[in-house]
């Protein structure tokens, strides 16, 4: 599933906190790997001075012998990543790069060079997730860094279903991580109490009435979760929550578990291709604290435009 990865790096030891899963997918599923790091070009809009041609020159010797040194501390790891260097806008580049090579994982730290921020992920990065169209992983750079390359191994998986074809498409992923990680899976399903209309506290027919939706909606859930155990093909622990709310829930989950990976799809059942993301998985992009990969379960194609990016396609075509 996940055979052409792409890790960018930008010389900052905090990017590098991607490597050792890096050497994790890549023997799962015996991938092609690039390791990819974008020289940016001065533009008007970042008013960068002008640069003078033997900086320049300098600044992409050092880069290159940066990414061979990567490629060579990898190699120890039984890995055979490529580098390659380019000039331009990072995010806009990688993007672009990715999109032309068959990239199906994009691999990175949530924070880089410019260090760390009060926000959960970088610009460069939200950008990249935004646009990109392709599954992503995102590390948390202010987690504790594994030292190690080789041998480092998920031990708890998490993974949000609500009972959608789209939530499903996280399935192969997980089994397959499970399976050669021998890493204990959760299946995480949260049942909403529904909302009722009101200007005065509930009434004890409201609170039936609500108690009836959510008993209807427990018993399809676990039925839904017999199912999955028959043909999964691997042991799972299923979490059945009654929520209110389900990002807190599932938050509080991967506290509670002490997940160290969350795997969910871009969207889920009441996802909508308007957005690149639905509102659970950008929760978990803002909020959450774990290793995050994101499946997605759309083509590039099947987004509906911003508005924003609509009228730069149109400048751009000018």
């Amino acid at each position: 599933m996940f055979n052409r990865i792409l890790v960018p790096l930008d010389q900052s030891p905090i990017a590098e906190c991607v490597l050792p899963h890096l050497v994790a997918f890549a023997k799962v599923y015996d991938a092609h790997v690039t390791l990819i790091h974008i020289m940016e070009c001065p533009t008007a809009a970042n008013q960068l001075p002008p640069i003078d041609p033997l900086s320049w020159q300098l600044c992409k010797s050092e880069a290159e012998a940066y990414l061979n040194d990567v490629v060579n501390r990898l190699s120890e790891a039984e890995l055979e990543p490529e580098p390659v260097l380019l000039e331009g806008q990072p995010a806009h580049t990688i993007i672009e790069y990715a999109q032309s090579n068959a990239i199906n994982l994009i691999m990175m730290s949530s924070h880089g060079q410019t260090g760390m921020s009060r926000w959960n992920v970088n610009s460069v990065v939200r950008k990249i997730i935004q646009e990109s169209m392709i599954s992503t992983m995102v590390i948390r750079a202010y987690n504790p860094v594994v030292e190690r390359l080789h041998g480092f191994v998920y031990q708890r998986i998490l993974a949000p279903l609500d009972g959608s074809l789209r939530s499903e498409c996280v399935l192969p992923v997980v089994v397959t991580l499970t399976k050669e990680h021998q890493a204990n899976l959760m299946l995480a399903h949260v049942v909403v109490k529904p909302e009722m209309p009101r200007q005065t506290p509930l009434n004890q027919d409201d609170l039936e009435l609500i108690q009836r939706f959510v008993d209807r909606n427990l018993r399809a859930a676990n039925d839904y979760f017999k199912r999955l155990q028959t043909h999964l093909g691997v042991d799972f622990v299923p979490r059945l929550l009654v929520s209110e709310n389900i990002a807190i829930s599932l938050h509080q989950l991967v506290e509670n578990e002490a997940v160290d990976l969350v795997v969910i799809s871009a969207h889920g059942y009441s996802g909508h291709a308007k957005w690149p993301y639905g509102s659970l998985t950008t929760s978990f992009i803002d909020y959450g604290n774990t290793p995050l990969l994101i499946v997605q379960d759309l083509a590039p194609g099947e987004v509906t435009l911003s508005e924003a990016e609509a009228a730069a396609q149109e400048v751009k075509g000018h």
